[in-house]
């Protein structure tokens, strides 16, 4: 599902296929999730594209295998919130987090919010929010 973070490695073809044609691949890949034209806008700011990409390209460059580092589990308690309708990442991930929390756990997931939960649900997140904060 996240196939579009390896095409993002490719410095100067990433940026030319998103602007390309008034943004059409960009349009098309966000499936109308999320707010577009502000993205555009944002994006269309001297540098602010290569910037965005640069986050993936950082965090997630391919990499030689090799054995994962070893990393304590969290013990804060931690809240899961994840989305139905997420086109780009699936929950399995976020659910499986549990596996590497030794502190308080809890999942919820939010039915037909998309990727951007936080914009399409932001009532219920800040709900929960507020909840698992107190």
């Amino acid at each position: 599902m996240a196939w579009y973070q390896l095409f993002f490695q490719f410095e100067g073809v990433a940026e030319e296929t998103l602007r390309h044609d008034d943004w059409a691949w960009l349009r098309r890949f966000t499936r109308g999730d999320g707010d577009l034209d502000q993205w555009i806008e944002d994006l269309q700011r001297p540098g602010a594209l290569t910037a965005t990409l640069n986050w993936y390209r950082a965090n997630l460059a391919p990499r030689m295998p090799g054995p994962p580092p070893e990393l304590p589990p969290v013990q804060a308690p931690t809240l899961g919130i994840w989305s139905t309708n997420d086109h780009y990442l699936d929950g399995e991930r976020m659910r499986g987090s549990s596996d590497f929390v030794t502190g308080r756990w809890r999942y919820e997931e939010i039915p037909g919010a998309s990727h951007w939960v936080q914009l399409d649900a932001a009532g219920l997140v800040n709900e929960l929010l507020l909840e698992w904060l107190s």
